[in-house]
């Protein structure tokens, strides 16, 4: 379970205030979409959440453990033993093969079984190929292996499907919500698709830094089955 309690983070020395006062509570294995638009504070809440920004104020629980009690190289070896992270950038090596930019996910967690994740997100014929000689997609695929090869118990993805076209986002989104379900990850997602919200357990609706509203899905849609 994640439980974040009175986060508050500001920017400039004070002056931009970007949360104030969120709270949330993120029970195991479930898939939650953070909704709201950009410059709603969804991203720095997402960083927050994953180890990868300090707030100013506020604790951040995982299973009890307050991750911000601990020192910087405590907080670094508790990401790479815990956390994945996907974004919409792909921030792949563009000098390394696919193989190589996933193994490079896999060494931080000792796997050497690497392959079946890029068998997993569908790429085993790209092995060594290049990242300048795929599709978008392909790319962001690459990407979530390599998230996925740390074995991390908590993934999270920031607008991962935000610069592809709709089937290719389709698609995409089809390889996450299949590999999440089938690993029992917890999932945290931010985006600004409402119809991507449709999917998750449960959806927490951002606007200016403040939780405006949440709701769960009875019965979450696939990829398939969503508006774009």
């Amino acid at each position: 379970m994640i439980k974040v309690t009175n986060i508050n983070k500001s920017f400039n020395h004070g002056a931009v205030k970007v949360l104030h006062d969120l709270s949330l509570t993120i029970d195991d294995g479930q898939f939650v979409v953070i909704l709201g638009a950009s410059g709603s504070g969804k991203s720095t809440a997402l960083n927050i959440m994953a180890g990868l920004e300090r707030p100013d104020r506020g604790t951040v629980l995982y299973d009890e453990q307050d991750i911000y009690q601990l020192n910087d190289r405590a907080l670094t070896k508790f990401r790479r033993q815990n956390v994945g992270f996907v974004w919409q950038r792909y921030y792949l090596l563009p000098h390394l093969t696919v193989a190589q930019n996933v193994k490079l996910g896999a060494d931080l967690a000792g796997n050497r079984d690497y392959p079946a994740i890029i068998a997993a997100v569908g790429l085993t014929d790209k092995l060594n190929s290049k990242p300048y000689t795929l599709s978008g997609g392909e790319q962001q695929r690459v990407c979530l292996a390599r998230a996925l090869a740390k074995k991390p118990k908590v993934l999270f993805l920031d607008e991962p499907t935000g610069a592809l076209d709709e089937e290719t986002g389709r698609n995409a989104l089809a390889y996450v919500l299949e590999l999440q379900r089938a690993l029992g990850l917890t999932m945290i997602m931010v985006t600004h698709n409402q119809n991507i919200a449709e999917t998750a357990n449960t959806v927490i609706k951002m606007n200016s830094g403040k939780i405006v509203g949440t709701y769960h899905n009875a019965h979450p849609k696939s990829a398939r089955e969503i508006g774009w």
